[in-house]
């Protein structure tokens, strides 16, 4: 801590808080509206999440920036699905309602990787989780249509629908199941982060013009686009597996909006129309989203049901940047947020961390400065920039780095110096992902980042994702090779030693993934018990989420590149005995790897 934070000019001790009250939030009660002098909302946003008031809660962004265009909206979230006492509380809206499954994909929010019921929901008031309907996109449609008839339109959006919306492999009733617009009988989708295709939308829908070419959406039609790339349609998926990996490739290459075509596919006697991904927001434009005037509250009426486990995290940390390039095949974030990363600026983030004083619960910790993977923030490729994302080579992978793709902690280490130094900034921890084989591939500036780590940046420990050491798992993953882990560690050590610090490493490992083993698993523990000198203590059941290859891989049981028949083992208790190999803790023993 420097001096200047623990004297008596530290703005913690004389500063000026704020105190929100439900006029600073989008109204949620007819009260609300009366107290605004609104008779009718424009738009109705419908949610799986209670309404926290939070730039990291996408439905909260999508209400903020309808606002600043001058909409009237209304906010709903988690509404009863037994009465219509919750969804009709606002009226009907007059452009359209916006659904949303939530934060998370409702199917697994409400469920562990073993199909267990998950009684916790941390978007949910007091915790318990009785709010979040299964497939919540379809059930909060079903009770729009039940009390509203031939109402506005439906768009949905959010992470449900955008993984959702060709034809996907579902996990929790093992088949595939029809593009989520289909089974949630919606008119539009928005798909990705979507925001510049949220605007054209509206303004079109408001100004009764045709939308259908907006880029960012999806519809139904009766008519085939036979200028957009021929998806296999979902009969052909349901009769051959190789065809569902068809549509998957060209479903996962098609995501850029510099390089991707539209899509088609049949479903039954109608189309599901994608027109190309909308553009990426620039640097002004993200400045100008996380200025939008968010509370980081949950909303008063929805307080008073008891807190939000997620605000202790999300209340006080700080998105850098959108995307990622890591491209882990069981990971969706490339595919949602899009594989091109998208930063604000120094200035912009840094006055973020000054805006935190005015709030009376603000310790000066913020809990973290980063975005899906941390070390992404400040480069890019620039073949990608101008030419968009690859479709034959990725940008790291089991293998390598890609040798365009010049890894540079420069900015990011100027930036975390400007935020430690922010006035009112005790601690700033960097808590969302770091890709540890990023830092040791760069040579110039790697060690000076992962040595302000250590010192400034870490409480206590510092988690990364190897999430397994064999190769042929690690490839299948999509994940880099045990080497870059082991240099790491050996950095990370050093730096520790040298800076009189005793913070360890802890590890994410997953368990059952398509291609592994029992054996695979035993030498996972070997490896981690003789190399990485720990036991560990977690490791997480494999989960086939939609939108992802290892989740084709789970249903199709082929290697997507090969089509090569692989491993996958589907029986509940043995993913148990997977998981139970690594963390036991007896000391290992060799032979099991034979």
């Amino acid at each position: 801590m420097s001096r200047r934070n623990k004297d008596k000019s530290n703005p913690l001790k004389n500063r000026k808080t704020v105190t929100f009250t439900e006029k600073d939030f989008l109204p949620t009660t007819r009260k609300e509206m009366d107290a605004l002098g609104w008779t009718q909302c424009d738009i109705i946003l419908v949610s799986g999440d209670a309404y926290i008031d939070s730039p990291y809660i996408g439905i909260s962004t999508v209400g903020r920036i309808l606002e600043r265009l001058g909409y009237k909206v209304g906010m709903i979230g988690q509404p009863d699905i037994k009465s219509g006492d919750d969804i009709k509380r606002l009226g009907e809206p007059r452009l359209y309602w916006g659904v949303s499954g939530g934060s998370v994909d409702s199917m697994v929010s409400n469920y562990t990787a073993t199909k267990k019921f998950r009684n916790s929901d941390d978007y949910t008031p007091g915790g318990k989780n009785d709010k979040r309907p299964d497939r919540a996109l379809s059930v909060y449609c079903n009770l729009i249509r039940q009390h509203f008839k031939n109402t506005v339109p439906l768009v949905l959006g959010g992470i449900e629908a955008s993984l959702r919306r060709v034809t996907h492999y579902d996990y929790w009733q093992n088949k595939l199941k029809k593009p989520v617009i289909f089974d949630a009988k919606g008119d539009i989708l928005i798909y990705g982060m979507g925001e510049i295709a949220l605007e054209q939308l509206t303004r079109a829908i408001d100004e009764d013009r045709d939308w259908r070419d907006i880029r960012g959406v999806c519809y139904i039609s009766k008519e085939p686009n036979y200028e957009y790339i021929q998806l296999p349609s979902h009969q052909e998926c349901l009769d051959d597996k190789e065809k569902y990996i068809d549509l998957f490739d060209d479903f996962y290459d098609n995501n850029d909006p510099i390089s991707a075509n539209g899509l088609c596919q049949r479903v039954d006697s109608r189309y599901l129309i994608q027109n190309p991904p909308c553009d990426y927001l620039n640097q002004a434009e993200m400045d100008a989203n996380a200025n939008l005037p968010f509370t980081r509250e949950l909303h008063p009426y929805y307080a008073k049901m008891g807190k939000v486990k997620c605000l202790e995290t999300i209340k006080f940390s700080i998105m850098t940047h959108h995307g990622c390039w890591g491209e882990c095949n069981f990971c969706a974030i490339g595919v949602h947020q899009g594989r091109t990363i998208r930063t604000r600026t120094e200035d912009n983030i840094v006055e973020e961390a000054k805006e935190f004083n005015k709030y009376k619960d603000y310790k000066g910790i913020i809990a973290d400065v980063g975005g899906p993977t941390a070390n992404m923030y400040g480069y890019e490729c620039d073949k990608k920039l101008k030419k968009g994302t690859c479709d034959d080579i990725r940008c790291v992978d089991a293998q390598r780095l890609c040798k365009v793709m010049h890894v540079n902690h420069g900015r990011n280490l100027n930036l975390l110096k400007r935020v430690r130094e922010t006035e009112g900034v005790r601690k700033a921890f960097i808590a969302s992902g770091v890709r540890y084989d990023l830092i040791t591939a760069d040579k110039q500036h790697g060690y000076s980042y992962l040595k302000e780590m250590v010192k400034h940046h870490i409480s206590g420990q510092l988690k990364v994702a190897p999430e397994h050491t064999q190769q042929h798992v690690l490839e299948l993953m999509g994940k880099p090779g045990k080497e870059s882990l082991v240099e790491f560690k050996k950095m990370y050590d050093k730096l520790n030693k040298e800076e009189n610090k005793n913070q360890f490493l802890t590890y994410y490992l997953i368990a059952a993934h398509p291609g592994c083993e029992e054996k695979d698993m035993h030498e996972l523990k070997r490896f981690t018990t003789d190399e990485l000198q720990m036991n560990p203590e977690q490791a997480q059941v494999f989960t086939p989420t939609p939108g992802t290859y290892s989740a084709v891989m789970y249903y199709t049981e082929m290697d997507p590149k090969t089509r090569k028949k692989i491993f996958v083992e589907k029986d509940t208790k043995r993913k148990e005995k997977q998981k139970k190999i690594v963390v036991q803790k007896e000391c290992f023993k060799t032979g099991f790897a034979s």
